[in-house]
């Protein structure tokens, strides 16, 4: 049995496919049947409105093949709407405040223990620390926090903010902390060993962060564990800064504590 196409129409009789054009606002068409050539002005469910050189308007229904655009026949379809547009955000999850410029860098300073730890806020939270006007400088050690705060001299207008990495109760840095914390100084602690672990796994597609034994380099020994580079730590930590995009690819302790000494910094008062 010889098969036959559904449609045995004659290929000399089908019409030629004509391409579909959105009737955007400005488009110079022709209706054939009255040989009225404009600019659309509008669009509607069904219908375009054309506007010819001489202000004169007239409605024409949208139909297959109504119109010739530079002499062509073509097919006039309503232009897709634009989907609504979302508020940019910072990485730190922020909204954007478009061509924001820089503050004046207030009195108040947020002081961050390490230099990894300094690059990660400055990658997710730069932005929204410009746009507050704080400036994040970079802390050795925290033996060295009861000299900075004695020099800084905190008060209602300058206040001062500290992120220390794995502060727990009973250690010494945690009295040092103590110490040196007041009304206008507020340090703060992550529970992570090293600023490494507060990116997530899933983000560097590990399962988890390993365990390293007591007495051994953290870093070192996680290198190790994971089958990446031990001898240049430094270049492995750029590797994973890499892969962080946003405040989302981070662990929410980190970001709890950041966002506490933002809030802390600029309530105290102005630049």
């Amino acid at each position: 049995m010889r098969q036959y196409p559904a449609d045995l129409t004659p290929p000399w009789k089908k019409p030629t496919p004509v391409p579909e054009v959105p009737a955007e606002p400005g488009l110079v068409v022709e209706e054939p049947g009255t040989g009225f050539c404009g600019a659309v002005i509008r669009c509607e469910a069904g219908t375009v409105t054309l506007e010819d050189r001489f202000g004169k308007h007239r409605v024409f229904p949208l139909e297959p093949r109504g119109f010739l655009l530079e002499g062509r026949v073509v097919t006039l379809v309503r232009p897709a709407s634009p989907a609504p547009a979302r508020p940019a955000r910072t990485a730190s999850g922020s909204v954007a405040v478009h061509r924001a410029r820089a503050r004046v860098a207030r009195a108040g300073r947020i002081y961050v223990e390490g230099r990894h730890d300094a690059e990660l806020v400055e990658k997710v939270w730069g932005d929204d620390l410009r746009i507050e006007g704080v400036v994040v400088e970079y802390l050795e050690g925290v033996d060295d926090l009861p000299a900075v705060v004695s020099d800084f001299a905190p008060g209602p207008d300058a206040r001062l903010g500290v992120l220390v990495d794995h502060l727990v109760p009973g250690t010494k840095e945690w009295r040092i902390a103590e110490a040196v914390t007041s009304e206008h100084a507020l340090v703060v602690g992550h529970p992570f060993i090293d600023i490494w672990q507060a990116v997530k796994p899933s983000s560097l597609g590990i399962e988890a962060w390993p365990a390293v034994p007591k007495g051994q380099d953290w870093k070192t020994g996680v290198c190790r564990a994971l089958g990446w580079p031990a001898e240049n730590t430094g270049a492995v930590w750029q590797a994973i800064l890499k892969r962080v995009g946003s405040y989302k690819d981070l662990e929410p302790e980190l970001l709890g504590r950041v966002e506490e000494l933002i809030d802390f910094v600029t309530g105290g008062g102005g630049a």
